[in-house]
């Protein structure tokens, strides 16, 4: 799959198609935390995320399939066997056609649309440090595509841990996603979830879902991110109204 991270799609167990990320992929192994902890909290927020899994990846699949490798500058490695992160690919690849670009004609008829509204108060609270990433694709038996919000390895700032703003961060490249904004109020159901819906039980139950070793075992810093991501909840007002007023203008219909 295209990607720093290197993903593969793989089928699993369940007959269903997952985009794989390994934990030995080039942008480090707290990737795959960021990804399930960001999904988690997303979906709580009614956001359009994928179902993800922690798939296990058992080593003689990694020795039979040459696929299987991580590709680096100076060397070609084989993917780590063990815990890796799932997320479900849209049906069958032979079958499904996912896009993750729609010209504006079609950008303008996505059934939800909206969502992009909320995933960038959840990318702005959550300090994702890549521009958001989307794919759109018609469910079975619908006219209509649909946007679904993926690649979430990047939010707490990918393996840092921590949460250096800026206005521009976040954002969908595709600025005509937001041209019904005409104030901060059409962010406000998005911004009252976040504030409401997240305490500190369920970013505990989230986080307890992660596989320790995507994290090197290291307890305490997972636990001060959590604390730090308990209390940006109230900044998110601030860090949209940044945005627009950036020199990139992402609303144009802001009054």
């Amino acid at each position: 799959m295209r990607g720093g991270a290197q993903a593969q799609l793989m089928r699993c167990a369940d007959e269903s198609y997952y985009v794989v990320k390994f934990q030995n992929n080039p942008q480090g192994s707290r990737i795959l935390a960021n990804e399930l902890l960001a999904n988690r909290l997303a979906a709580r927020l009614g956001l359009p995320a994928p179902p993800v899994a922690v798939i296990e990846v058992p080593q003689p699949v990694i020795d039979h399939t040459d696929e299987l490798a991580i590709e680096l500058a100076r060397e070609r490695k084989p993917c780590k066997a063990g815990l890796q992160f799932g997320s479900r690919y849209p049906g069958s690849p032979a079958e499904s056609v996912v896009y993750d670009f729609l010209p504006d004609e079609q950008l303008r008829e996505v059934e939800n649309l909206e969502d992009f509204l909320g995933i960038l108060a959840f990318d702005k609270w959550t300090c994702n440090t890549n521009g958001r990433q989307a794919i759109f694709f018609r469910p079975a038996g619908e006219s209509r595509y649909r946007a679904q919000m993926i690649d979430d390895g990047f939010c707490f700032n990918a393996g840092e841990w921590d949460f250096p703003d800026a206005p521009l961060r976040g954002l969908y490249a595709r600025h005509r996603v937001y041209q019904t904004v005409c104030g901060i109020d059409s962010f406000e159901p998005w911004v009252a979830r976040i504030e409401t819906k997240i305490t500190e039980s369920t970013l505990d139950e989230a986080a307890s879902e992660i596989p320790p070793e995507w994290y090197n075992f290291e307890t305490d810093a997972l636990e001060k991110m959590l604390g730090q991501l308990l209390r940006r909840r109230k900044t998110v007002r601030d860090l949209i109204v940044s945005a627009w007023k950036s020199t990139a203008q992402p609303f144009p219909n802001w009054k």
